[in-house]
């Protein structure tokens, strides 16, 4: 085996990979060591800052309860078992969702669920139409449940979404898979998301600016005369959290290629906006 310090069969490899065999043999509990390892592995070339990202928001789908994430009762689309076909049509095309929860005589009363594409069968054939006969079974569970648990119950039950009940049996929310998922991959974006490009660039008075960090390096260039690649990493937030070697928090800065980047807005997953401004030549 190549012992070269800069081969990924050398030693300084084979000892994080140790490091953290022993970690997830039981040897050391603690998630905020684990959470080292995999940012040292990070810094060290072994994983991207994205991977680093996803493990790290994998790990806290197990801490984050289902009202962490769900949607509102106030915003859930909710349809009446008395609508006629038309008015079901309408609000499927407004809303632009897939699935609907259908109620009785009020909003506690959830009869099941609608899939819109059920409806494409009574195209021409309303004369027949029964909300009641193609609704599917309506899953309910309670606000406390671990979103790693719901995972894995959307998992097996091929499921895609739950009506969250709270303690007297009232609807209280709504969560999706994809509510699930993007605690850990980050936003999902769709079709019928709304399409408008954000400002990702905001120039400040004194010549700093303030950048998103999905903010393409390339654009960054454009923008500030700036000469850095785009081969290794295509946003802003990519190159400064590689640069960093860890997920850096509100307040820590860094000097890359004439640019001090500070950290003015992230949470537990990702960096979200970075002040830039240009260091003295």
């Amino acid at each position: 085996m190549n012992d070269e310090p800069g081969s990924t069969g050398g030693p300084a490899h084979r000892t994080w990979w140790d490091r953290l065999g022993h970690m997830f043999s039981g040897e050391a509990r603690n998630r905020g060591e684990l959470i080292e390892e995999l940012r040292s592995a990070q810094s060290n070339g072994l994983l991207s800052a994205y991977t680093l990202t996803m493990v790290e928001g994998a790990m806290k789908v197990n801490e984050l309860s289902v009202d962490d994430v769900m949607v509102p009762r106030a915003q859930i689309v909710m349809l009446p078992v008395e609508s006629t076909l038309p008015e079901l049509l309408a609000v499927v095309v407004e809303s632009g969702h897939s699935r609907f929860p259908v109620h009785g005589e009020d909003k506690d009363e959830i009869l099941g669920v609608l899939l819109a594409k059920d409806l494409l069968k009574f195209f021409g054939a309303a004369e027949h139409f029964d909300i009641r006969s193609i609704l599917r079974p309506a899953v309910l569970i309670p606000e406390s449940m671990r979103l790693n648990v719901l995972l894995e119950e959307f998992r097996l039950s091929r499921n895609h979404m739950a009506l969250v009940v709270n303690e007297y049996g009232g609807v209280a929310g709504l969560i999706t898979i994809e509510d699930v998922l993007e605690q850990i991959v980050g936003e999902i974006d769709d079709e019928h998301d709304d399409e408008d490009v954000p400002q990702l660039m905001h120039e400040q008075a004194g010549g700093d600016w303030l950048v998103s960090a999905l903010t393409p390096i390339e654009d960054f260039n454009e923008r500030t005369g700036a000469e850095f690649s785009d081969e290794e990493y295509d946003t802003v937030g990519g190159m400064v959290t590689s640069e960093f070697g860890h997920l850096p928090e509100v307040g820590e800065e860094v000097a890359i290629g004439g640019y001090l980047f500070h950290v003015t807005e992230a949470d537990d997953r990702r960096v979200q906006q970075f002040r830039v401004a240009r260091q003295p030549l």
